[in-house]
């Protein structure tokens, strides 16, 4: 594999809630009360209790900046996973990439494909993209940008003949998990990745 320094993409040569589900079970006790007078049995008069005052959880306005940083973070993830398409299509035409990446980024995915067709491959599995962090966000500015550094696993992306659908021979001592730095901007379609550049270290 060889990673590209335009945009950072891996490139290859040879050519990669639980919900929790909660359950509140409440057990109520009734108490019986009588007494004696008079030879007649009498029923103590019910006892009313006070409604209690249904209580409205306070709603906490959400941080503009955090909400940039998540918004940010969920596009990178789906864009990784359209470029998991458009590398495996040996037509370079699935998946919806557009929606998620644009400018350099986007330039890279499109390049790196076209080249692994013209060899007759493409690249099969799955890329992981561990622990991604926002390091910065500036919603300012005229357009607002958010940095990501994540780990990037592409261990599982194998260089695969388009014909007789066998992986490529790969050396041995190529970096499958490294740091990667992604910029995301928010145009006015959306939050885009437009840079996602290898920083060369191991994770």
């Amino acid at each position: 594999m060889k990673l590209s320094a335009r945009s950072g993409h891996a490139r290859l040569r040879g050519r990669s809630g639980v919900r929790s589900a909660a359950l509140l079970f409440t057990a109520c006790a009734l108490t019986a009360v009588s007494a004696c007078s008079s030879g007649e049995t009498k029923a103590d008069p019910p006892k009313t209790s006070s409604p209690t005052p249904s209580s409205t959880p306070s709603t906490k306005p959400l941080d503009p900046t955090e909400t940039a940083k998540k918004d940010a973070i969920a596009t990178y993830l789906s864009h990784w996973k359209e470029a998991e398409k458009r590398y495996a299509d040996k037509t370079g035409k699935a998946g919806d990439l557009e929606k998620y990446a644009a400018a350099a980024a986007l330039a890279q995915v499109e390049t790196d494909s076209e080249d692994m067709r013209k060899k007759n491959a493409v690249i099969l599995g799955t890329v992981t993209v561990n622990n991604p962090t926002a390091t910065s966000a500036d919603i300012n500015r005229k357009i607002p940008n958010v940095v990501i550094s994540s780990c990037l696993d592409v261990s599982r992306w194998t260089v695969t003949d388009i014909d007789t659908q066998k992986p490529a021979t790969m050396p041995k001592d190529r970096l499958v998990r490294y740091v990667i730095k992604a910029t995301v901007e928010k145009w006015p379609e959306g939050w885009r990745v437009i840079r996602d550049e290898p920083q060369g270290k191991k994770c």
